[in-house]
């Protein structure tokens, strides 16, 4: 186990999951989104499981879902309870996007049985359901049953890349997969006709913010030819993480909106194929990607329209005095060794 896999494993050795009703979903809401290029509404479920199986062994340096979690196996009629929970809300959206806080597909996680139940109950209404997964998960078997539910309608299945770096990927966010698992399992999905997104990170830890915007447009680079749609999501404060732990030493800075918004606009330009999107969790707080509090909101408003849109244009007219501070930062950042907290 590398430094940063125990660095990960021992900041959970004194942590105690809160008592939760095991039959009680985390969550459970709508939002808009795209299908089939068009804006609908999607459901969006929170199922409550033991957790992710790779975060129980020592986990991801800047993922603290974990807290949310039971750290115990929970039966399936508990997994059924939360289920029909989330159905009484349910108002028959055409999309619906199921989280785990882990992997969908890990039996570990949710059975066989209860996967099957849940998915069988969507596609009577839904044409699209996506999930999440690892990528070791992503197996033969697993897709076949899925297929025999879904047949032509839509399955999605998320993978966490975060980045097409393996050295990145192991050294900095200990992800604990390399990028050919990765390919395996995209090459896995496509033999079903099942749809990629691809989540990538933007701002790992030990990066400088010119380092994290060239590796997030890299990695769209290599697998626009591999992923439907392509994710980013800005690294966030996490409770009990490596991340937490080191920004509250001042030693870690989320990204810049600046930065996140000449992500959008290469990446789309790279890729303008591919569904690009931004999902920005604590965008405009200290925990956060954020630029200064004036302009904040305008910038999140601005990435939530172009990831509705696909149109770039909806940069245009993004103008806030902390621009220049911002450029400053990219210029003389590598001379501080890594990204500079307080400029």
């Amino acid at each position: 186990m590398n430094q940063i896999a125990e660095l990960c494993r021992d900041l959970k050795k004194d942590f105690k999951p809160k008592i939760q009703n095991p039959a009680s979903p985390v969550s459970c809401w709508s939002e808009k989104d795209l299908l089939d290029g068009k804006v609908v509404d999607a459901f969006v479920i929170i199922f409550r499981t033991r957790g992710c199986s790779w975060a129980l062994r020592s986990g991801c340096s800047m993922c603290g879902y974990f807290n949310d979690s039971l750290w115990e196996k929970i039966s399936d009629e508990d997994m059924i309870r939360q289920f029909d929970t989330v159905m009484e809300k349910y108002a028959g959206e055409k999309f619906v996007k199921i989280f785990t806080s882990g992997s969908f597909l890990d039996e570990k996680e949710i059975s066989s049985k209860v996967r099957k139940k849940i998915l069988s109950r969507l596609v009577e209404t839904a044409d699209k359901v996506s999930v999440e997964s690892r990528p070791e998960y992503v197996k033969e078997e697993t897709l076949s049953e899925i297929k025999d539910i879904f047949q032509e309608k839509t399955f999605e299945i998320g993978i966490g890349l975060e980045t097409a770096n393996d050295h990145i990927r192991e050294h900095y966010l200990n992800k604990g997969f390399a990028f050919d698992d990765y390919k395996k399992a995209a090459k896995t999905l496509k033999k079903y006709n099942f749809k990629l997104k691809t989540y990538v990170l933007i701002k790992p830890l030990f990066m400088s913010e010119k380092e994290s915007i060239d590796d997030a447009i890299n990695t769209v680079e290599k697998i626009k030819n591999i992923t439907d749609t392509v994710s980013f999501n800005p690294t966030n404060i996490q409770r009990n993480t490596l991340v937490n732990y080191l920004w509250r030493r001042k030693q870690y800075r989320s990204s810049w909106l600046w930065s996140i918004v000449e992500i959008l606009r290469q990446s789309k330009k790279t890729a303008p194929n591919v569904y690009i999107k931004c999902d920005i969790s604590g965008g405009g707080g200290i925990r956060g990607a954020h630029n200064c509090k004036n302009c904040d909101h305008d910038f999140l408003d601005k990435i939530s329209k172009f990831s509705l849109s696909q149109d770039t244009k909806s940069f245009q007219n993004l103008k806030c005095e902390c621009h220049e501070k911002w450029q400053d930062l990219l210029d003389i950042e590598n001379l501080g060794f890594g990204s500079l907290i307080n400029i």
